[in-house]
């Protein structure tokens, strides 16, 4: 069994000392396998104008801000519109959207968004449109709605559609209030 062990003990013992010797080596064409990679790579051409090479130089060391700041400045100096490429497929309709732009220009922008405002009620109709008033606006008594009804002219809601504005419209109409939609 002693045998054995040593036999074991010296075979690693000259394992070690080869690994040892050979470390450096191993290290210098580690070294070298990596320098030759790196001089394989293609290097790109050297400029043909100094000047060229140092603006190339001077621009690849700037931030992304400060690029996009250069970018900028420079359509701005050589009078570059900034245009969207469109993509083959969308050629046509870009062409035609002028066209609808410039008609779209001339009419009036229509309203979509509008205040409904009870202006005067009718005083037969005045527990109906109270009721009514209560049931419109969230958290409101009974007492709140006859106050709000009583100070009229008061904007009832805002921000409504033109189509659930001219609903609510017809029904206070009904009741016999006069509502304006602003």
């Amino acid at each position: 069994m002693a045998s054995r062990c040593s036999t074991l003990l010296c075979s690693t013992s000259r394992l070690a000392s080869a690994r040892i010797a050979l470390a450096p080596l191993a290290s210098r064409s580690r070294w070298l396998a990596t320098e030759a990679a790196s001089s394989s790579a293609p290097a790109p051409p050297p400029p043909s104008d100094l000047k060229i090479g140092r603006i190339v130089d001077d621009i690849s060391g700037l931030t992304l801000l400060q690029a996009a700041d250069l970018v900028t400045l420079l359509k701005s100096r050589l009078n570059i519109q900034e245009i969207a490429m469109p993509a083959a497929s969308a050629a046509a309709p870009a062409a035609a959207a002028p066209v609808e732009e410039a008609a779209a220009e001339e009419k009036p922008k229509e309203k979509t968004i509008f205040n409904l405002k009870l202006q005067s009620f009718d005083a037969a109709a005045k527990p109906k449109i109270i009721r009514e008033v209560k049931a419109l606006i969230p958290n409101l008594t009974l007492i709140d709605a006859k106050k709000f009804v009583e100070s009229v002219p008061q904007v009832l809601k805002e921000n409504m559609p033109k189509e659930d504005a001219e609903k609510l419209k017809a029904v206070l109409e009904k009741l016999g209030a006069v509502v304006v939609l602003e």
